[in-house]
């Protein structure tokens, strides 16, 4: 009996070591990524800068969720004098596992990341690495910014540089064991395409690629704890509880025909996005009050060619029936 008593000790001590290793390996000797960034550099001309505002501000909604928006008022426009500067908070009350800080993306030296090299910025913005070794949570979508062919990432880096810098210290975010550990074995090496998707050669490629940039599936898909819920892709219903105390939840955008998108044309997809355009024109919203967390204002800056690229591209999904989901058409979100 002392025999098996001490054999089960050791086996315990070594599964101890092991553990212990395990977590240490993960806490020191990650994130690694090779050097593909060394050649990557901001862009400088006034159009590429105006690309990648576009791509910042219209597609990849950077400045979503690192400024602050004003859900007084439908769809939560973003407020001006924010832009860039960080200190929005994503945590346990929208379900993420930890206390969740946007970094202040303005080029303030002190505060944001104007001291950041080119090759440290398209780092953390492809790869989830911020210079100083942290892993970034992928909710900050650098795998799918990771699609980012090299002139759009340049561009959108040149846009970056040029925002108005802002002095605005944010908390460091803390995520919940063992999540912590867990999100260094994540980023991984962009492969950066040099061509980036034509609409006029290819618009479904193109939509495609929109759809990506855009985290449409990140919204647009339920999830249960934390993890999407197979087949459901596109399908809608993951619920986003607003300021106003609203409830929303996300439409479904596959071509189902009954409760989906299958029965639109492309013209009436393009309209939905456009009407939105007016920005002074959304009205205030008080409690109880219907809301959306779908940025329509940011995406309605995208051009008509795009939109009906991304119509293009969500027409070729497997169409879901999700009898509880309204159409896009009459939902809020």
């Amino acid at each position: 009996m002392k025999r098996f008593l001490k054999l089960g000790m050791w086996g315990v001590l070594g599964l101890t070591c092991l553990v212990a290793l395990g977590v240490g390996y993960m806490r020191f000797a990650l994130p690694r990524l090779a050097a593909t960034n060394a050649e990557v550099h901001a862009a400088t001309s006034g159009a590429d800068v105006e690309r990648g505002r576009y791509l910042a501000e219209n597609v990849a909604i950077c400045l979503d969720c690192h400024s602050s928006r004003d859900f007084g008022r439908f769809t939560g426009p973003l407020q001006p004098h924010t832009l860039g500067q960080g200190g929005e908070v994503f945590g346990h009350a929208q379900g993420f596992p930890g206390e969740l800080v946007a970094q202040n993306i303005t080029p303030d030296p002190k505060t944001g990341v104007g001291n950041w090299s080119d090759a440290q910025l398209a780092q953390a913005i492809t790869g989830g690495v911020t210079p100083d070794g942290r892993a970034l949570f992928p909710f900050m979508n650098y795998p799918a910014y990771a699609q980012l062919c090299r002139s759009d990432l340049e561009a959108l880096m040149g846009f970056l540089r040029s925002l108005p810098a802002i002095e605005h210290k944010v908390a460091p975010t803390q995520l919940d064991f063992p999540v912590n550990l867990i999100v260094r074995t994540m980023p991984k090496a962009a492969a950066l395409p040099e061509s980036c998707p034509d609409a006029a050669a290819d618009s479904v490629k193109r939509g495609e690629y929109l759809v990506t940039l855009a985290s449409c599936s990140g919204c647009h898909t339920r999830h249960e704890q934390g993890s999407p819920v197979a087949g459901q892709d596109f399908a809608g219903g993951e619920a986003f509880p607003m300021p106003s105390g609203y409830v929303a939840r996300s439409a479904n955008i596959t071509p189902d025909l009954e409760t989906g998108i299958g029965r639109w044309s492309k013209t009436q997809f393009v309209q939905r996005f456009t009407a939105f355009r007016n920005v002074a024109a959304l009205g205030a919203v008080g409690p109880g009050q219907a809301n959306t967390p779908m940025p329509w204002t940011q995406f309605a800056g995208m051009t008509d060619a795009d939109l009906g690229a991304i119509f293009d591209y969500l027409q070729t999904l497997p169409p879901v029936k999700t009898a509880e989901i309204k159409a896009l058409l009459t939902s809020s979100t």
